[in-house]
């Protein structure tokens, strides 16, 4: 599969909304291996771990919310530099054209909601962290994060989409009723927020400054998203996850870079020949 670039008109309306919709970035049969990963899953509780993946839901709106999901089995490794979008990334948010150019894995989550949940709004230009800010300057885009949302089903009216509200990536002013996030139950009620539907093999690539967060589900049965956050390489993760050496050694070389992309670097070992110093 080749890899994909952004055109002319994906810079102007990322620049302009925030947000992209790529249309059946991911191949049918890696969509099947993903959800039978999941299905193979135990049952977990609220922090409990799967290996090196940790369940750590935003609330109980949310649903299930495994985080480090790379390491919860073969079919999400896959996904580290999948050729649908690792092209955007490292147009968007990878330093490209610098010193420091490259790509980190800021965050990888599954996400399973079933009915009756939801996301509370987030993020925004107003006051937003450095973290996932939005940046064009001298030609180049330079975003401190970049999300993509991989449907692992179909996400239309009444699953839950993911809600956007286009162009707050650059808002230099509070959204009047979301201020408080307490008082806004569901992002449905807020003015100027947009439902994206994706098929299922769809991604949904935005800059995390963009205001965004889970419409509710209404329908039965489950919505199954896999989210990779995608920023420069010198971040670190949010939640201070690190990756196990067995899936360290196990990737391909550039997979390893996207993950750990500057190695640990400490002085060789002692030689207990060589002379002692006092």
């Amino acid at each position: 599969m080749a890899i994909a670039s952004p055109s002319a008109l994906d810079d102007f309306l990322f620049d302009l909304r925030g947000y992209l919709v790529l249309k059946q970035a991911v191949e049918p049969d890696l969509v099947d291996d993903l959800n039978g990963a999941i299905d193979a899953l135990p049952p977990l509780g609220y922090e409990e771990w799967y290996g090196n993946a940790q369940r750590r839901d935003y609330n109980e709106a949310t649903g299930l919310e495994l985080h480090n999901c790379v390491e919860a089995g073969e079919p999400f490794e896959r996904l580290i530099d999948h050729p649908g979008w690792i092209g955007y990334a490292r147009h968007y948010c990878g330093e490209e054209g610098s010193y420091a150019e490259g790509l980190f894995i800021d965050e990888c989550i599954l996400s399973v909601r079933t009915s009756g949940g939801h996301h509370p709004v987030h993020s925004g230009g107003y006051r937003g962290a450095l973290r996932g800010a939005y940046h064009y300057k001298d030609g180049l885009f330079r975003c401190g994060q970049c999300n993509i949302i991989v449907a692992l089903t179909d996400v239309g009216p009444g699953d839950g989409a993911t809600m956007v509200v286009p162009g707050s990536h650059k808002s230099n002013f509070p959204h009047p009723n979301a201020g408080d996030y307490a008082r806004l139950d569901r992002m449905d009620e807020l003015e100027g927020a947009t439902e994206v539907y994706l098929e299922k093999g769809d991604a949904l690539l935005f800059v995390d400054g963009l205001m965004h967060g889970g419409g509710s589900r209404t329908k039965p049965g489950e919505r199954r998203v896999v989210i990779y956050r995608y920023g420069p390489p010198w971040a670190a993760t949010r939640f201070g996850y690190e990756y196990s050496q067995a899936l360290l050694d196990r990737l391909t070389p550039e997979r390893r870079m996207i993950l750990q992309p500057i190695p640990p670097l400490q002085p060789p070992s002692a030689d207990p020949s060589a002379p002692q110093t006092a």
